[in-house]
Parts: structure tokens; C-alpha cells; sequence
């Protein structure tokens, strides 16, 4: 774990995230704690505490987020891959209240997203090699696709008694890597908003929720160029706002001139390749972390084409879609937020 004052810019996963008031004379001052956890990089960046109280809750932070980790790992041994077994023997499984709130949570946007958002096909994302934290090429053949495919997966195949789960489809395995980042948002902005802190910028591999502002003027972050160095636009992110970005540019693997990226249709069961990334900023409530991991997703498969009308049916207004011929395309909300 790594603490310091940080008056640089520091280059994330899928966000170059950017902070304001580095240069000016100040009284308070932002303090930043690091780690690596979901196999990528986190920063809690705390404003207007003592060092010594900004460290104090950024590690109590980085414990949230190891729990998280350990708990909902998608192959090393964890409660996730423990239910997953169940449901693969047929058998229920006793979860507890935050697991089943999750599972329902992530039911809810997969219906709203005509499943495109689909946690249960975890074993196709196995099946392509996607659950490794060394990615190599793979080459699935069509008929394993197929099998995954036609055994149609869904969220909607677990029921509960309470806190016990189980699933009427045995081929449901449940892969959070494209929503648990978020989740852990929202339990840090928790913490920290239950520990009264007066603003902050919490960074998951990317996905970033400001908590108040750090002085005169917002937290300023910058969406990554997918196909080159630096940033395409900056933008100013308010109090309990998110934004979160799904690329083709981290988790991906070439295979015979093709980019295979870890975002998979659930329709198809073929890596998607027609977008190179796809950023929303979410807002409000107790879960627009979340909101800003598992929403982009949908889009993402919806492509250049469609991206429009899923994004009209979550309800989302700002966003920038960037196609792998380099388009870049915004709804209206979301051009009146970039600077470039």
C-alpha cells in the first residue's frame, strides 16, 4: 500500500483521472492510499483530513475492498464460486443478505437490458479464457459456443427462500467481474460518508465516484483514449456522481488479426468487436457506483447501431460511445459535460 500527497496526474486502468487544485496554496490538502485489488489498481484520494486520519480510512477502505474481492472472486475459491457449485450440482445454497441483494440487484438491470447484462454466463467467459488473471488466446469452437448458447442462462433461473438460492438451470454461473467494481463504490462512499468526510475520489480500475469537491472547485477526471496516449475529454464529476467505462482495450487477446476483448454477447456467445469503449456517469442514490460498472455493459454489446435505444431504456443520458473506427459519438447531455 502506497500513501503519499499526490499533486500529479495519475494514469488508471480505463480513467486518467485528474486532480484539481494540485498548485494552489492551500490549507488542506488530499491525501491518497493505493492498492491492487479485483487484479487492478484502486486509490482513494481524501480531502480536508489529517494525513494521519485520510491513511486511517483509506486502509479501512482497501479492507472493504479485499472482503469484496475474496468474497465474490469469480474462479479462485470464494462464496461466489461456492454457490456456482451448488447450482452446478443442483443443489441450494445459503448465501447471506448481501449476496442475495446483489444477485436480485443484477436480476433487475438484466431484465432491463434484455438480458445483454447477463452475470449467469459465466461459463462462456470461462470458455473463452477470461477468467485467468493471465489472458492467452483461446479458441472456443462453435459447438461448445453453441452448447453455452442454447442453454440459455439467465439471471432469472435463481430463486430464494430467503437467503437460500437456487437455480431451476444448472448451466447459470455467476461471473461479477463486470459489476462488483462498482459494488465497491458504494461501500467505500459509505464509509467514508458515515465517517463525515468532506469530499473524496475513489478509483476501481477506472470506475470513479466523487463524494463532495475538494475545495473551490469539482473533482475533474479524463476518459482514456482506447486507441492512443492521453485523454479524449475531461470532466468535472460532481458529488454522488460515478462514471465508468467498459473498453476492449485491457482484458483482450488477439487471435488471427481479431481483437477478442472480455465483453461477450450472451446472444451469440462471440466476443464483441465493434466498440472501443463506451464511458456513462450515473447519479444519486446509495448505488450510482454500481449503476456506473454493470450499465456501460449493455451498451457496449448494443454497438454502434442500438447503443442509443438501450441507453434511452436504462434511462441513461450521458454518454460517449467511441467505435473501433475511432467515431466518437455523445448523447446531448453528455457533450455539454466534456471539455477536450
Amino acid at each position: 500500500m502506497i500513501k503519499r500527497n499526490f499533486c500529479h496526474y495519475l494514469f488508471s486502468a480505463l480513467l486518467l483521472v485528474l486532480l484539481n487544485g494540485c498548485t494552489n496554496k492551500t490549507t488542506e490538502t488530499t491525501y491518497s492510499t493505493q492498492g491492487n485489488v479485483f487484479g487492478t489498481l484502486v486509490e482513494i484520494r481524501i480531502y480536508g483530513e489529517s494525513e494521519a486520519r485520510a491513511n486511517l480510512l483509506g486502509a479501512q477502505v482497501l479492507r472493504e475492498f479485499d472482503r469484496l474481492h475474496h468474497k465474490f472472486h469469480a474462479w479462485q475459491p470464494s462464496a461466489l464460486t461456492a454457490l456456482n457449485d451448488s447450482i452446478a450440482h443442483g443443489e441450494p445454497y445459503h448465501a447471506d443478505a448481501e449476496m442475495v441483494d446483489m444477485l436480485k440487484a443484477a436480476t433487475s438491470l438484466a431484465e432491463n437490458s434484455d438480458n445483454l447484462f447477463n452475470p449467469a454466463i459465466g461459463g462462456l467467459i470461462r470458455l473463452w479464457g477470461f477468467q485467468s488473471s493471465d489472458i492467452t488466446p483461446h479458441g472456443p469452437s462453435p459447438a461448445e459456443i453453441k452448447r453455452w448458447v442454447d442453454a440459455k442462462p439467465r439471471m432469472t433461473d435463481l430463486s430464494y427462500n430467503g437467503n437460500i438460492v437456487s437455480s431451476r438451470n444448472k448451466a447459470v454461473m455467476l461471473d461479477f467481474g463486470g459489476y462488483a467494481k462498482g459494488y465497491a463504490l458504494d461501500q467505500a462512499a459509505g464509509i467514508l460518508r458515515a465517517e463525515h468526510v468532506k469530499a473524496a475520489l475513489i478509483n476501481v480500475g477506472g470506475n470513479v465516484l466523487a463524494i463532495g469537491q475538494p475545495g473551490s472547485h469539482p473533482w475533474k477526471v479524463g476518459i482514456q483514449n482506447p486507441r492512443g496516449e492521453g485523454t479524449v475529454a475531461t470532466i468535472d464529476l460532481h458529488d454522488n456522481e460515478a462514471i465508468g467505462t467498459s473498453g476492449d482495450y485491457q482484458r483482450y487477446f488477439m487471435q488471427n488479426g481479431k481483437r477478442r476483448p472480455h465483453i461477450i454477447d450472451p446472444r451469440t456467445g462471440e466476443t464483441t468487436d465493434l466498440v472501443a469503449s463506451v464511458t456513462i456517469i450515473t447519479s444519486g442514490g446509495n448505488d450510482a457506483g454500481t449503476r456506473s460498472d454493470g450499465n456501460s455493459k449493455p451498451l457496449f454489446i448494443a454497438g454502434p447501431l442500438h447503443w442509443r435505444a438501450m441507453a434511452e431504456r436504462l434511462g441513461l443520458t450521458e454518454v460517449m460511445l467511441i467505435d473501433t473506427n475511432k467515431n466518437v459519438e455523445m448523447t446531448p447531455a453528455m457533450r455539454n459535460r466534456v471539455a477536450h
